[in-house]
């Protein structure tokens, strides 16, 4: 039975783990775990802006970011943005992605948000059809720019 709760500090390399199994995590991520525990610490300092991980048997099997975001469209409607969704690739199709995002918007709907959006790379076609099949609609476009 998989938990979802709040990471830890100690879950970072775990999480990073998972981000690095997939064919564009591979070539974005990197190996030194100090920028990784820092960006963690700040998240932490944040508030609004929570590192989650599912658990299996003491196994680190899943993980998202949740972020809580004010604003004043949509009748001030507040949102949550879920970011680097990732499920183990050995675990995939057994139903954890579900559980991910009904734990998502579990919080999310406590927290007072009337929104749940996401973002994700074009190129996962099969992410796609998933948040698709949850209930996501392809309604924006979205642009990046590279700062660094």
């Amino acid at each position: 039975m998989i938990r979802f709760r709040a990471a830890t500090r100690a879950d970072v390399p775990a999480v990073i783990a998972l981000l690095t199994d997939d064919a564009l995590g591979a070539t974005r991520e990197g190996s030194d775990l100090a920028p990784y525990l820092a960006a963690f610490d700040a998240m932490t300092v944040e508030g609004d802006n929570t590192l989650i991980v599912g658990e299996d048997a003491g196994r680190i099997v899943a993980t998202y970011q949740l972020t809580f975001i004010s604003g004043l469209s949509l009748r001030a409607s507040r949102r949550a943005q879920v970011e680097s969704v990732r499920v183990a690739t050995d675990l995939r199709g057994r139903g954890i992605g579900e559980a991910m995002f009904a734990d998502a918007e579990a919080r999310a709907r406590a927290a007072g948000c009337r929104l749940m959006q996401l973002t994700m790379n074009a190129s996962r076609k099969d992410a796609s059809r998933f948040y698709e099949r949850l209930g996501f609609t392809p309604s924006h476009i979205g642009f990046k720019r590279d700062l660094s």
